[in-house]
C-alpha cells in the first residue's frame, strides 16, 4: 500500500475477505497509522479481536455500523483516506424471496458509502462485486450490478475532489463461508453430494488472489474501471469427484436464480473492455477513460469484438488433482478425499 493511503477503512470487515485483507495489510505494512472494520455484528468483531489482540495491533479499530445508516458511515470515515467496501449480503435463494433487504444493504447502502465518502476526505475506494452482476438472472445479482453502477458513475459527480472510485469482480471464493466447496466438505461425511448439473461450471480464486486484486486496484486504478482477473473454471462434477469420489452424487436440479455458467464479461461489454494481462478493464462507454489510458503510456490490448469471459468457455480449467491441491492449501491443509 502506498504510504499516502494508510488509514483504511473495510466495510464488512469481519467477513472471509475483510479478515484475510486485514491480515494482509499488517503483514505488509506494519507502521499503518489505522484501519478500521465497520461491520453490524459485534460477535464477529470481539470474535476476530482476538485474532488480532489490541496490544500487538493497536491501530485496528472497530466500529459498529450498517451501510444502510449514511451517518454512522461519515462518522466511521473521519480521517480515513482509502475504503474497500466488501459488505453486501450475498446469498441467491435468500435474496429471491427477500429482496427488498437485499436492496437496502446492497443498492442503497452502496449509495451511502458513494455519499459518505464524496462528504469526507476520502481518496481511494474499490468495492467488491461478484461473477453474478454480469448479465444478471438473479435478485442478488442485479443488485450488485447497480452497485458496481453507482460507484462508477461516482466517477463523474465529484468535481474537483481527488477521489477515485473502482469496481473489482470476481468468481467464487476457494472456501469462503457459505459456498460450493465448505457445503460439499460438510456433505461428504454423508456420503451424498447432491449435483445441480453435470455440465454446470464456475470461476474460482482464492481468498489470497482476490485481496492481492484489490491491493492491486486501489494502486493502478485511474477511476472508472471495472477489474475483472484471469482466473480458472472448473466444471461442478470435478469438484464434487475431487472431494468426494466414492460419494453418490444425484442430480438435483437448478435452486431459484442459478446459472449453468457464471460470466464476469459479457459480448456486450467487448467495445470498451481492455486487456491489462492478468486483469481485463471495463471501461465507462463513453470512451474518456480509454483516452486517459492511450495518453498515460499504459501497457493494454483492446479485447476482440464480441469477446465474452465466462466460466463455461474460459481456456484455462482445473482438473481433480489440482482442485484437490488447491483446497489443501487454500481450504483444509488435512483435506483427504472420501
Amino acid at each position: 500500500m502506498s504510504d499516502n493511503f494508510n488509514r483504511i477503512l473495510i466495510t464488512g470487515g469481519t467477513g472471509s475477505f475483510g479478515q484475510a485483507f486485514v491480515s494482509k495489510i499488517f503483514s505488509t505494512n506494519p507502521s499503518l497509522s489505522r484501519i478500521v472494520v465497520f461491520s453490524r455484528d459485534e460477535l464477529k468483531q470481539w470474535e476476530m479481536r482476538q485474532k488480532f489482540p489490541v496490544d500487538k495491533f493497536p491501530q485496528l479499530r472497530f466500529f459498529l455500523g450498517d451501510v444502510r445508516d449514511q451517518d454512522r458511515l461519515r462518522r466511521a470515515l473521519e480521517r480515513i483516506d482509502t475504503v474497500v467496501h466488501a459488505a453486501a449480503l450475498k446469498q441467491v435463494p435468500a435474496a429471491e424471496y427477500n429482496p427488498i433487504e437485499f436492496i437496502k444493504t446492497n443498492v442503497i447502502g452502496a449509495e451511502n458509502v458513494v455519499q459518505a465518502c464524496l462528504d469526507t476526505g476520502v481518496k481511494r475506494v474499490v468495492a467488491l462485486s461478484t461473477d453474478k452482476a454480469a448479465a444478471p438472472i438473479n435478485l442478488y445479482g442485479a443488485t450488485k450490478l447497480c452497485s458496481d453502477k453507482l460507484f462508477i458513475a461516482a466517477n463523474n459527480v465529484k468535481g474537483l475532489a481527488d477521489i477515485r472510485f473502482s469496481v473489482v469482480r470476481y468468481g467464487n471464493i476457494m472456501g469462503s463461508r457459505g459456498s460450493v466447496i465448505p457445503y460439499f466438505l460438510s456433505m461428504a461425511k454423508s456420503g451424498v453430494l447432491p449435483i445441480t448439473d453435470c455440465g454446470m461450471t464456475r470461476f474460482n480464486i482464492s481468498l489470497q488472489d482476490g485481496v492481492e486484486m484489490v491491493l492491486w486496484a486501489l494502486k493502478n486504478s485511474l477511476g472508472g474501471e471495472l477489474f475483472v482477473p484471469r482466473i480458472p473454471s472448473y466444471r461442478i462434477l470435478d469438484l464434487a469427484e475431487s472431494i468426494g469420489p466414492n460419494c453418490q452424487k444425484p442430480i438435483v436440479g437448478f435452486r431459484p436464480g442459478e446459472k449453468m455458467h457464471e460470466e464476469m464479461i459479457t459480448s456486450s461489454d467487448s467495445p470498451h473492455t481492455i486487456d491489462l494481462g492478468n486483469y481485463f478493464a471495463i471501461l465507462p462507454s463513453d470512451g474518456h477513460l480509454l483516452k486517459e489510458y492511450a495518453v498515460g503510456g499504459h501497457s493494454y490490448q483492446l479485447v476482440p469484438k464480441d469477446f465474452a469471459y465466462t466460466s463455461g468457455t474460459n481456456p484455462d480449467f482445473l482438473n481433480v488433482d489440482q482442485i484437490r491441491e488447491l483446497i489443501r492449501k487454500n481450504v483444509d491443509p488435512e483435506f483427504v478425499p472420501v
